[in-house]
């Protein structure tokens, strides 16, 4: 298994508890996918480098997980269609 890190930039109009749920999900669709999640990232809220859907803050989550390097491609299909995600990115996380 590689090492992976899934980066989630997040609506700022959603409330605490909207933002845990797409959290979960975005967790579910990393072991549907065959993933291990070992941990997560929050950054909290940030300003975006320029201005996304009238935006100009977001909330910031990195996911790592464990995978097959089959299974990135299988989650941002799954979280490309997830409302309130303004942007994502699966990346190759570094080997220690």
């Amino acid at each position: 298994m590689k090492k992976y890190e899934l980066a989630l930039v997040l609506s700022e109009k959603i409330d605490d508890d909207a933002r845990a749920a797409l959290l979960d999900r975005a967790k579910e669709y990393i072991t549907r996918a065959g993933g291990t999640v070992t941990g997560v990232d929050d950054w909290g809220k940030k300003q975006l480098a320029y201005e996304i859907q009238k935006m100009t803050e977001a909330y910031y989550y990195f996911v790592k997980f464990d995978a097959e390097p089959t299974a990135p491609a299988k989650i941002e299909e799954n979280v490309r269609i997830m409302d309130n995600v303004l942007r994502f990115l699966v990346v190759s996380a570094e080997e220690d």
